[in-house]
């Protein structure tokens, strides 16, 4: 039996140019509370203080008259409580934005039903914050195109204050491209001025979108699916010389190119494509280099070091695999490797005084986590690595605790023995990335 969402999702598929006039009645009770459900108890409260738990044993005194506001345009969204993360790597911190766990729920109802419209629009460059598409297709797409395809020359770009510079006018125009129901509309502008309330001083939101939300990762893909998929699928291919290809992960993106000569042309007209939309590139994330199965050859003969590229969390290099054929290989990327060794060792010393069961259930489940983001094939180095590193702050953690002197690698074993750590092993190797791969 096919669904309603489902009946507009093919509606949306076969008449690409439709408008859909008539949308908030899919935000129902049932799928506000699915997407309630999908909110974790341990998430942190908005500016209301309610945190997941009593919001969801709440939930039948406030769904009705949130739902009943949508349909009269009266629904006022509460203003965003902003915090600060650390970037990896840098002294700087990310802002990110908390709402009110009930917001939340809308706000993925919302993005749930327009989905269903935009996952038949949007093009197959784009991966991020999409059902059914991870990071790890953005990569295994990526390496297919550079070990597969006419490539020569990638240029590697990521945006300026991305989330932060959406301009509201243009985002509401691409919206309105699909979507004419004006109390959709209606909820999306108000989202966009809910405002962000940060040491109780509320500061009015004239751009921009705050990240943490769920319907802001919908609205950012929208905004680059025109300004730059579409562009790109549209204007710049037809003129290129020679192959191109885009693969986009969020506002982190690479440009595939067969000629030199189009790279630069692309480099050339892509700044002024960007402006007008407010955004900008971040001069210290972008470069063009010479990378393909040509350029070892040519770095070795003009003595140069091999040029590298950095997309999400790896170092991808080019290499020759052991029958002497092309292969793009990757390493994480050093400031990540830094990362997750430091978290590991905070981990390992946090709890030396705990049962060395339960150290080594923590221990692992850090661990697991690791290789299943950076276990792709030509990694096995970094994986290993870290296994090392994690061996080793383990055994000083546990010698610190021991008051008789340090614990020497013979009895270490034995402790290993009873209580193992996770080994490295590849969450996707060489011979299974083509399966992720979307072209």
């Amino acid at each position: 039996m096919i669904t309603p969402l489902e009946r507009v999702a093919v509606k949306a598929r076969n008449e690409p140019n439709l408008r859909f006039t008539s949308l908030a009645h899919h935000v129902s009770r049932d799928l506000v509370w699915k997407c309630l459900t999908h909110v974790p108890n341990s998430s942190s409260p908005g500016v209301d203080g309610l945190d997941a738990r009593s919001v969801k044993e709440s939930f039948e005194n406030w769904v009705d008259d949130a739902i009943s506001a949508i349909h009269r345009q009266g629904y006022h969204p509460p203003p965003v409580r902003r915090v600060y993360i650390p970037k990896p790597g840098k002294a700087a911190k990310r802002p990110i934005g908390v709402p009110c766990i009930a917001d939340r729920a809308l706000q993925r109802s919302v993005s749930t039903v327009l989905s269903e419209i935009y996952e038949q629009d949007f093009l197959k460059c784009s991966f991020g914050g999409r059902p059914d598409l991870s990071a790890h297709h953005a990569l295994c797409t990526l390496n297919e195109i550079i070990a597969g395809k006419k490539v020569s020359w990638v240029f590697e770009a990521d945006l300026k204050n991305f989330f932060g510079s959406l301009d509201h006018r243009w985002l509401v125009r691409f919206v309105e491209h699909r979507v004419g129901d004006p109390r959709i509309m209606n909820l999306i502008q108000r989202w966009l001025k809910a405002g962000v309330l940060e040491d109780g001083q509320l500061t009015a939101s004239e751009e921009g979108t705050p990240q943490g939300g769920s319907i802001s990762v919908l609205l950012s893909n929208i905004y680059l699916h025109y300004v730059l998929d579409l562009w790109f699928e549209k204007s710049v291919r037809p003129r290129m010389r020679g192959e191109c290809y885009l693969v986009r992960y969020l506002d982190d993106f690479v440009v595939c190119f067969q000629f030199r000569s189009d790279a630069l042309k692309f480099i050339e007209v892509l700044p002024k494509r960007l402006d007008k939309f407010s955004l900008a590139l971040e001069p210290s994330k972008t470069k063009l280099v010479e990378f393909g199965r040509f350029s070892q050859r040519h770095a070795k003969e003009r003595d140069m070091r091999q040029a590298t590229i950095y997309f999400l969390g790896f170092t991808h290099y080019c290499t020759r695999n052991r029958k002497g054929n092309f292969q793009v290989a990757r390493k994480t990327e050093k400031t990540r490797l830094a990362r997750s060794m430091k978290k590991l060792k905070e981990l390992v010393m946090r709890n030396r005084h705990n049962p060395l069961k339960q150290q080594a259930k923590a221990i692992n489940q850090v661990l697991r986590g690791h290789y299943a983001y950076y276990g792709l094939g030509g990694n096995q180095g970094a994986l290993h690595r870290v296994y090392r590193h994690t061996e080793q702050f383990w055994r000083r953690a546990l010698s610190k605790r021991c008051w008789k002197g340090g614990i020497d690698w013979e009895r270490f074993q034995k402790i290993k023995d009873a209580h193992p750590l996770q080994r490295p092993k590849l969450h996707i190797p060489y011979m299974r990335m083509q399966q992720y791969v979307v072209l």
